[in-house]
């Protein structure tokens, strides 16, 4: 939020300071012109007044009394002879002076000076010149006075809108900071956190949609938190119930014919018992990888796989192979997770595969690898094979491959797809260096 509040002062600063070399500058030359303008109108006037003064009679010596020239300027009379005969003035007679006996009056720059040059004339006959000047330096210093006082008015101005600037930079920042705390908050757990109001209707309007999502967002894992709960508390009585009605009627019923039966539905309840434990383990995790257990050997883990898969593929015609890798068969392996994992892509392979299935688990130090192949070939959009509810079968839900790559990833594993053609999906599990060891040891 400081880069913002940055952001704002900086726009505000940009504007100011266009609208004060738009304003300020023209406006400095126009008081400059004004100023010169207004000394040289000055000058004319003092000129025009002494001349009105001068009497045709100066020239033969009578006295001449000139007007009192403004503050700061000379105010003198010159014969056609440019020899200054009253008052105040260069000597002899300038440029200005030469000009005005011509019968014109003159307002040019002249050695430093400002000159206004007036001629006195009798009749036709210029008689003399009245000369009023003032030194440039004068006028420049009354422009350099006003330019400062300008540059201070620009400059408070920029101040005010920097400062202005700055207090709605902060009452911007402050809701949308008051928001991204509360956004932390909710990513950190908490989905108590509300967005409060604040004076500014569009931030509002933010902080009331988010609010609402939050709350939808709340009900929603709710619901589905009391639908593990329920879950949980459904289905585990009564599998635990029928598995112990399974095992008495296995203790105790001498029928051979019916023995075999039996222990298949016990077999099968206690599959149900873990593949039930193993989804209410993962709504639990909210996505996130959580430690399990490596409480199955490898070898135990492959050889239930291959007895409860090999019926299946057998009675659709198909061969199911599992091909000794170079994975030591004594690792113990997270035997829940990784066995839904399997049952998946094995159930894949069945439903949407093609001839022969074959299952390898390589060694990777670190990790060990499962690669399930068969015949066929994956078609279509690759990267939605793992969305849930995607399938690329007129039949099914698409959700085995969304919960196989969930369960690798609640394994801190990784689920991909290999190869299109054949059909390969390798599943990554990472093992613990020392348990590898130990079973090696032992």
């Amino acid at each position: 939020m400081k880069d913002m509040r940055q952001r704002v002062v900086k726009v505000a600063l940009t504007a100011a300071l266009v609208a004060v070399v738009l304003l300020a500058v023209p406006l400095a030359w126009a008081i400059r012109s004004a100023l010169y303008t207004d000394q040289r109108d000055t000058l004319e006037r003092a000129a025009l007044a002494g001349a009105v003064r001068v009497s045709p009679d100066y020239r033969t010596g009578d006295s001449v009394e000139l007007p009192a020239p403004p503050a700061g300027a000379r105010l003198g009379l010159y014969d056609p002879q440019l020899r200054l005969r009253a008052g105040d003035g260069s000597q002899p007679g300038d440029a200005p002076v030469r000009e005005a006996l011509k019968g014109e009056a003159v307002r040019r720059p002249s050695g430093g000076d400002l000159v206004v040059a007036v001629p006195v004339s009798q009749g036709e006959q210029v008689i003399g010149v009245v000369r009023a000047s003032s030194s440039v330096s004068t006028v420049r210093e009354r422009v350099l006075v006003v330019w400062g006082v300008l540059l201070g008015v620009a400059a408070f101005a920029v101040a005010v809108a920097v400062g202005v600037a700055r207090r709605q930079a902060r009452a911007l920042a402050a809701p949308l900071e008051d928001l991204s705390r509360h956004c932390r908050a909710v990513t950190a757990g908490d989905l108590t956190a509300r967005a409060g109001p604040s004076s500014i209707a569009e931030i509002d309007q933010v902080a009331r949609t988010h609010n609402e999502m939050l709350h939808s967002l709340s009900e929603l894992l709710r619901h589905e938190k009391d639908f593990a709960s329920n879950a949980s508390h459904q289905l585990r009585t009564p599998l635990t119930g029928l598995q112990l009605t399974l095992e008495t009627g296995l203790a105790q019923r001498e029928d051979a014919r019916l023995r075999p039966a039996v222990e298949e539905a016990l077999t099968t309840t206690r599959r149900l018992h873990d593949t039930l434990e193993e989804v209410l383990r993962l709504s639990g995790s909210r996505g996130l990888p959580r430690p399990h257990p490596a409480d199955r050997p490898l070898e135990d883990l492959l050889t239930a796989s291959e007895q409860r898969w090999h019926g299946a593929f057998a009675d659709a015609g198909r061969r199911l192979r599992y091909v000794g890798g170079d994975a030591p068969r004594d690792v113990a392996v997270p035997g829940g997770p990784l066995t839904e994992i399997l049952d998946v892509l094995l159930d894949n392979a069945l439903a949407h595969g093609r001839g022969a299935v074959r299952v390898r688990v390589r060694d990777l130090d670190d990790a060990l690898a499962f690669d399930v192949t068969d015949e066929g070939e994956v078609c279509g959009d690759t990267g939605r094979l793992f969305d849930r509810g995607h399938t690329g079968s007129a039949a099914g839900t698409g959700i085995g491959l969304a919960l196989a790559r969930d369960l690798a990833l609640s394994l801190s594993g990784r689920l991909s797809l290999a190869s299109r053609n054949p059909t390969t999906f390798t599943l990554l599990v990472p093992v613990s260096q020392e348990e590898a060891e130990a079973d090696t040891d032992e």
